[in-house]
């Protein structure tokens, strides 16, 4: 039984460190235009970001971003009746369009550079 809570404790502690490690939405939003311009992250079709590059904190940059799109996508289609994919294509496609020259999109599940 002691071994158990020890354990439970262990994972509990463990949670709540990952947790403080998450990169916050403030933070995320910092670092896109550097992570972008380093080739590590990029925009999809489906308007969410892609890992182009699994170096630095390209995933914790993308994870934060591509959760609050999620929000806000899931937001807008029930704002309008709409599917949420409906809002995720017409997101992707904007986000690729306004992509400047040099930095990553992806096309056809290739990455490539715009």
């Amino acid at each position: 039984m002691k071994r158990f809570i020890q354990m439970c404790a262990l994972i509990l502690a463990f949670g709540v460190t990952l947790s403080v490690f998450a990169m916050g939405l403030d933070e995320a939003k910092q670092k896109l235009d550097v992570v972008k311009q380093q080739g590590l992250v990029g925009e999809t079709p489906t308007g969410y970001l892609g890992v182009v590059r699994a170096e630095g904190q390209a995933m914790e940059v993308v994870e934060a971003i591509n959760s609050a799109r999620r929000e806000e996508y899931k937001r807008i289609a029930e704002k309008h009746d709409i599917p949420v994919t409906q809002v995720e294509t017409v997101a992707g496609k904007k986000a690729l369009e306004k992509t400047p020259d040099g930095q990553y999109i992806q096309v056809n599940d290739k990455w490539v550079k715009k």
